[in-house]
């Protein structure tokens, strides 16, 4: 009985982790390396595992560092099912059709410069094809509900309160006599934020394996967040060009809109005509609207006396690159929502290239900005920055705005951790090293707690774990 990370260890991405019984293997998540090249090339690796001796897969949640090898780890294999929560189910096939199209657009460009140097043409980690063989594999289950998913595997998923269908894992194994829980957190949300529940508390656990993503970061409360937005849009009620809000896709695009009609008119946002501008997060959005049970009690209660979440008279959703580009034909009046998030990419660089420029025109930056992001020079306040080979004058007020991640914090991550009634040992994934020894001081200090971080290809033996950490 071992548990062994091959991925998210000492690293923020590729979630992927296996537990072993005699004559039973279950991997948790199959998520995607992300970074620089040299990082992603690892996605085409084997993997160190055989995957066509896993029993099942449990997929915490959809974001595609958790989810987005899925599809190779099926042609390198795989025959069994994906269990997961059934919003996961609906917002895996929106990022995973998505993630297929990106990387066949960037081998389709990298291969120009490699037929003409005369190198050996790449082949795209995965396609559309792959990706549908994998949606048939998705097997939905609830909330709290005990599920049989390989001999010795009996699971469980709580709400972790990240995006929508998130779940914390709480794994009961048995072989032959011998009986161990094992928690595996996935991402942790931020409490408090819009819509989402707060994630769940648990009791018991013979060993965590837990993210530690914020591990040293503190979020700013949600409440003061909040006032924050609320003295910008005081500012902005008779400013005139145009706002610009960078979003992700999954979870922030969601959260803006819905805060944006719970304040429509104190915000006196009928003034201004409002368009979410991209095709990933409309359709996310349809998953946040179907998955009204899945409310935190504020939420469910606008929804009972107001309708749909994100409705608003003036809203709306830009599906083609004409409705976009239309857009830009607008001097002043309009509120615009586009990924990325961090401004890489997508649909925000053509409304930041024809906007920046314009003394009247707002960019409100509502999350945290990579070193080196187009987004993290505008916060920098860069006077010029490059878009697309263009130099622009940034004449755009630029606002920045703390306390949206999706993340628990470090507080939020002791707290759960000391819900547990025993101080289990912890393993923690999912942050560099630093991060996790901030976390680790903690939980150490504080309840005497067992932790290490998950190395690499390291197992843990869960019959032994009196000797976890010696």
């Amino acid at each position: 009985m071992k548990l062994t990370s091959f991925g998210a260890a000492e690293e923020v991405t590729g979630s992927c982790h296996l537990i072993e019984l005699d004559g039973s293997k279950v991997l948790f998540d199959c998520g995607l390396i992300q970074g620089r090249r040299k990082e992603a090339l690892r996605n085409h690796d084997p993997f160190p595992f055989n995957p066509a001796e896993l029993d099942a897969v449990v997929l915490s949640h959809a974001h595609i560092d958790h989810c987005g090898r899925l599809p190779v780890l099926i042609k390198q294999g795989f025959k069994g099912k994906i269990f997961t929560h059934a919003a996961t189910c609906d917002l895996v096939m929106i990022l995973l059709k998505d993630s297929a199209y990106l990387n066949a657009r960037d081998v389709e460009y990298r291969n120009k410069k490699r037929k003409r140097a005369g190198k050996k043409l790449l082949e795209p980690l995965y396609d559309q094809t792959d990706v549908e063989t994998t949606l048939d594999r998705l097997e939905p289950i609830p909330y709290e509900k005990p599920t049989r998913v390989a001999p010795g595997f009996s699971i469980r998923l709580c709400d972790a309160g990240h995006i929508m269908g998130s779940s914390m894992v709480e794994i009961t194994l048995t072989e032959r006599d011998e009986t161990r829980v094992v928690v595996f957190s996935g991402d942790l949300g931020h409490r408090g934020s819009p819509i989402l529940r707060d994630f769940t508390y648990l009791k018991k656990a013979d060993l965590l394996l837990m993210e530690s993503t914020y591990g040293n970061r503190l979020h700013r409360d949600w409440s003061e967040t909040l006032q924050e937005v609320s003295e910008i849009a005081s500012a902005l009620s008779s400013a005139r060009g145009n706002i610009l809000i960078p979003a992700f896709s999954v979870g922030r695009s969601q959260m803006i809109l819905y805060t944006m009609a719970r304040y429509f008119k104190e915000w006196d946002l009928g003034r201004w005509k409002i368009f979410l501008d991209s095709p990933m997060a409309i359709r996310a959005s349809e998953v946040y609207l179907n998955h009204v049970a899945l409310y935190d009690e504020e939420a469910a209660d606008f929804y009972r006396q107001n309708g749909p979440l994100l409705s608003m008279p003036n809203l709306s959703f830009s599906q083609t690159v004409d409705e976009s580009r239309a857009i830009n034909q607008m001097p002043s009046g309009a509120i615009v929502i586009a990924g990325s998030g961090m401004c890489t990419g997508g649909r925000i660089m053509h409304h930041l290239k024809h906007n920046l420029w314009r003394p009247d025109a707002h960019v409100i930056i509502a999350g945290y900005q990579s070193p080196g992001s187009l987004g993290r020079r505008l916060v920098d306040g860069k006077d010029t920055v490059r878009v697309w080979g263009e130099t622009i004058k940034v004449r755009a007020k630029i606002h920045t705005i703390g306390g949206l991640s999706a993340h628990a914090d470090q507080q939020g991550l002791v707290d759960w951790y000391g819900h547990f009634d025993n101080a289990p040992p912890a393993l923690l994934v999912h942050r560099e090293k630093p991060a996790m020894d901030a976390l680790a001081g903690r939980l150490s200090d504080e309840f005497g707690a067992r932790v290490h971080s998950a190395k690499p290809g390291k197992s843990t033996d869960l019959l032994a774990l009196e000797k976890f950490g010696h």
